[in-house]
């Protein structure tokens, strides 16, 4: 199907593992946060944060400090959400596999 849209298929990409899986569990969470019907207080600032840490993972490894403040603005805004736990969890995990920040 790929090829009949002029595409090639993506492996053997010189991407990094860790960016691929962190943009599969954010891209995840976003559907799922846009089909839950429950509007709660910080809604927007979930989905703010969603969009910039799929807009990181389009410009190479994303800087960890700036990842593990929005996965805590993140799982702050939904954590209480039951229904997106397990999706939440796998953003947590998918950031947790970049390390952590470097000390000062």
């Amino acid at each position: 199907m790929l090829r009949s849209l002029g595409q090639r298929p993506v492996t053997g990409s010189d991407e990094d593992p860790r960016v691929t899986g962190l943009r599969t569990a954010v891209s995840r969470l976003r559907r799922e946060l846009a089909a839950h019907p429950a509007d709660f207080p910080d809604r927007a600032i979930a989905e703010d944060e969603l969009a910039a840490l799929a807009a990181m993972t389009t410009h190479g490894v994303p800087e960890i400090p700036r990842l593990r403040r929005s996965l805590l603005l993140i799982a702050g805004a939904i954590g209480s959400v039951s229904a997106l736990s397990t999706s939440l969890g796998n953003v947590r995990s998918a950031v947790e596999r970049f390390g952590e920040p470097p000390r000062r």
